[in-house]
């Protein structure tokens, strides 16, 4: 079990910086990898960002340059820093964390997943933080 909660939403205007943290208990230790999802108003949950238990990172195309993911290990905390942020930035944003082993296939040849963007990967889920973005 892993329990997540998010802090840090707020409101800013473009241009400005957020700092998003997760707080994570219980087996957080043991998961493969962590992420931040955000569903903007009126339409469906997005991968933003990826770390991986061996700090392999992912991001989303229309955050790359401007959003930075990292682990406290001792901490057991997440984090999602934002730059630059636009208007189109505004969502609830959700920390999320896979515990135990995921592995994609194909043709027949198995690899193990370090990073995802994939909201059906991730088993643990937190309750979001909302940010807003105004021009």
């Amino acid at each position: 079990q892993v329990n997540l909660v998010e802090s840090g939403g707020d409101s800013v205007e473009a241009g400005g910086s957020l700092s998003l943290s997760c707080a994570a208990s219980g087996d957080a230790d043991d998961s493969s990898f962590m992420g931040w999802f955000r569903q903007p108003p009126g339409k469906g949950r997005e991968g933003v960002a990826s770390i991986g238990s061996n700090g392999e990172t992912k991001y989303a195309d229309s955050v790359k340059g401007r959003f930075t993911i990292s682990k406290d290990i001792a901490k057991n905390t997440l984090a999602l820093q934002m730059n630059s942020l636009k208007p189109e930035d505004t969502a609830m944003y959700y920390c999320a964390a896979r515990l135990g082993k995921q592995t994609r296939c194909s043709g027949g040849l198995c690899s193990t997943v370090w990073t995802s963007l994939l909201e059906e990967e991730y088993n643990y889920w937190g309750q979001g933080t909302q940010v807003t973005v105004s021009s």
